[in-house]
C-alpha cells in the first residue's frame, strides 16, 4: 500500500517534470518537502518496486520528424523473435512488436520509424529489410494523430 505521501509523488512523477534547472526541487517545494527528501522518497519507491522507470517523450514533430510510418513485417512465427531483436535495433525504430498472424494479414512484426519525409521513411524501411533479409514488409504512414497519453495512476 502507498501512504499518500508517496501517491502525491507518483501524481507529480506522472505529470511530467518541469523544465527548470532543479526539478526536483520544484515538486519538493509543492509537496512541502526539501529536495532532498523528495529524491531518497523516490529512491526508496524505486528500490521497493513501486516506481520501475522514468521515460522521456519527446515530441517528434517538434525536432522536424513530421512523417512516421509503421512498418509490418512479414516475417515467419519461428523466426519472429529473432526478427524483433533484429528490427528493434534500428536506432530509427521507437516500437516493435509481435502479433499473431490473421488470415488476410500475414505480418507478424509491428515496427514504428520517423523521418523527415515519407520518402525517407522508406529508405528507412529499405535499409531495414536490406540488412535483416525480411524483405515482405508495408509501410502504414499515420494521417493524424488521435491520442497520446500516458497512463495515469491516481488523479490530482
Amino acid at each position: 500500500m502507498l501512504t499518500d505521501l508517496e501517491k502525491q509523488i507518483v501524481i507529480e512523477l506522472q505529470n511530467g517534470l518541469p523544465l527548470v534547472p532543479r526539478p526536483y526541487q520544484e515538486i519538493a517545494e509543492r509537496l512541502g518537502l526539501a529536495e532532498s527528501e523528495l529524491i531518497i522518497k523516490i529512491k526508496e519507491m524505486t528500490e521497493r518496486g513501486i516506481i520501475r522507470r522514468f521515460g522521456a517523450a519527446v515530441r517528434h514533430q517538434d525536432l522536424g520528424f513530421t512523417a512516421n510510418a509503421m512498418v509490418v513485417w512479414d516475417v515467419p512465427e519461428e523466426q519472429a523473435p529473432t526478427a524483433g531483436r533484429l528490427l528493434a535495433g534500428f536506432a530509427e525504430v521507437t516500437h516493435c512488436y509481435q502479433r499473431t498472424r490473421r488470415p488476410g494479414w500475414p505480418y507478424t512484426i509491428f515496427t514504428v520509424i520517423h523521418g523527415q519525409t515519407r520518402e525517407e521513411c522508406e529508405r528507412i524501411a529499405g535499409r531495414m529489410a536490406k540488412k535483416t533479409g525480411f524483405t515482405n514488409y508495408r509501410l502504414l504512414f499515420s494521417t493524424s494523430e488521435l491520442k497520446k497519453s500516458t497512463m495515469k495512476y491516481f488523479s490530482d
